[in-house]
């Protein structure tokens, strides 16, 4: 959340040990979402209501500035319940300490809901009576459903006779999130957004709610068609947005998971991590949301590395150096100069991932695959490829992207999965833009502006630090155009603790 100018950041962890366990909830704070410093925790299992773990959840902002947390506590029954913290002391510019409200549980499984599958409240808004509601993540008779509740005092809390929505094509929603969208730019009012995790995926679906009768439409329901629209095709779940009420903007927070073992993360002392902050909005399409990283990630930027208006032929690969490539922001953008050809999409393949699986970046095309290849050794033993394929299919022009990992690391042990989606561009007309952020064993990648982003994590034993390498490739036949293709080392961000913080939290 935003709050009195400092941006707090509160996550899921286990203090003793990096595995699942013995969950608080941990607390940091930041001034521009890039550097930050660890407090105390804000709330740990010490009540019957929470004693087996404080879960995911939620903070909202009460009126008079005042924060309060809505989060699930496993209760001594190991049952799930919903509770309400608020601040200790609001003069406190840091809310260091929270305390727990009297009345907790405010919300328990009843009325048939089951006590295993009830969890995560999202921020709470209040409709134009001035009551509020939230949702909670649950399944019901085995269908995904976001149970409603409302409440004029944000303690007694009643259900609703009808869920926001549900679903019976899905399984438990984990960490639902609800928010409004702009259409300003088409006229069209607001749109609200419904996020839900489950499958280890985290999916979305848009319609409008109409707040006086907590009635939500949607355009396409979960997995109801091929275009199963989620905020990232790679690893990312769990995730959750706020409003940024300072910068007037939607900022989304993923967790990004290990791929490799539990005695790795044992061993390394950490497991799992958030994402790159991102900003969230409508496309011009209105179809689908895009997603960008936050502009303050650019004051990592430190040496810059610059290609302009080079043509990469069929076979091609061009090493981008000058730039510290373990740790660097990439963009590029691709022209197709000459498109009058491609790849026939067989349309009973119209998984985009089973289709990155089968034509990885080795596998040769006729227009790609091409893009960037990350965190590769230098005889490019080990390689990561983020790239684009051009494919046809009813005389139209498709674009896919894919994040390979088959070759990131020469560990057999890792999960070296395969990621795909379809791009929302037309390659006839527009240029194919690629950004990457990669971070030592993280890529981030957005491609066409945000509309499409895939993580990966990988794990190199020869690509690493000074032995990393940077690329652009073309493994198709027809050449295509680097237009612009700049690169930036990144700097490491500082994350202290409060008594290690080298100047005043507030001058």
């Amino acid at each position: 959340m935003y709050y009195k100018g400092a941006y707090h950041l509160f996550y899921q962890y286990n203090p003793y040990e990096a595995v699942w366990g013995n969950i608080v909830w941990a607390h940091s704070i930041s001034y521009d979402l890039v550097n930050w410093v660890h407090l105390d925790h804000a709330i740990n299992p010490t009540d019957p209501f929470d004693i087996n773990g404080c879960w995911s959840g939620s903070t909202t902002i009460l009126p008079g500035e005042k924060p309060a947390i809505l989060y699930t506590g496993a209760d001594t029954n190991n049952h799930q319940v919903q509770n309400l913290a608020v601040p200790k002391n609001l003069s406190d510019p840091l809310l260091r300490e929270w305390v727990k409200s009297a009345y907790n549980p405010l919300l328990s499984p009843l009325d048939g809901i089951d006590p295993n599958f009830f969890r995560d409240p999202t921020t709470a808004w209040q409709g134009p009576d001035k009551i509020w509601r939230v949702i909670v993540g649950s399944q019901i008779n085995g269908h995904g459903t976001a149970i409603l509740y409302k409440s004029e005092d944000f303690v007694k809390w009643t259900r609703s006779e009808n869920p926001l929505h549900s679903s019976n094509k899905t399984n438990m929603w984990e960490c639902p999130d609800f928010y409004p969208v702009d259409t300003s730019m088409t006229g069209r009012g607001t749109k609200h957004v419904l996020k839900a995790s489950f499958n280890d995926r985290d999916y979305y679906i848009m319609g409008d709610y109409d707040p006086r009768t907590d009635r939500y439409v949607v355009e396409t329901d979960f997995m109801d068609t091929a275009l199963k629209l989620r905020y990232d095709y790679g690893k990312f779940y769990a995730s959750k947005t706020f409003y940024d009420s300072a910068k007037r903007r939607r900022v989304l927070w993923g967790w990004i998971q290990e791929s490799d073992s539990k005695s790795d993360d044992i061993k390394k002392g950490w497991s799992g991590l958030q994402s790159i902050p991102r900003t969230i909005l409508l496309g011009k399409s209105e179809r689908q949301l895009i997603q960008w990283p936050i502009e303050e990630i650019k004051q990592l930027r430190t040496k810059e590395a610059n290609i302009h208006d080079i043509e990469l032929k069929g076979g091609n690969v061009l090493e981008v150096v000058g730039i510290t490539a373990s740790q660097a922001d990439v963009e590029v953008s691709f022209d197709l100069p000459s498109l009058n050809e491609a790849e026939s999409m067989d349309q009973s393949s119209v998984d985009p991932q089973l289709l990155c699986s089968q034509k990885q970046a080795h596998v040769k095309g006729i227009v790609g695959p091409f893009g960037l290849l990350v965190l590769g050794s230098k005889d490019l033993t080990e390689q990561t490829a983020i790239f684009f394929r051009i494919l046809k299919t009813h005389g139209k022009y498709v674009v896919l992207m894919c994040s390979d990992q088959s070759r990131s690391s020469l560990r057999e042990e890792v999960d070296k999965t395969t990621y795909g989606a379809f791009v929302d561009v037309d390659p006839q007309s527009e240029t194919i833009s690629l950004r990457s952020l990669i971070d030592h064993s993280i890529v981030e990648s957005f491609g066409g502006e945000g509309v499409t982003c895939i993580t990966a994590r990988v794990y190199p034993k020869l690509a690493v630090d000074k032995g990393t390498h940077l690329y652009a490739f073309n493994n198709g036949t027809q050449s295509v155009k680097i237009s612009r293709l700049s690169a930036w080392s990144m700097k490491q961000a500082q994350i202290l603790p409060i008594q290690k913080r080298r100047r005043p939290l507030f001058n």
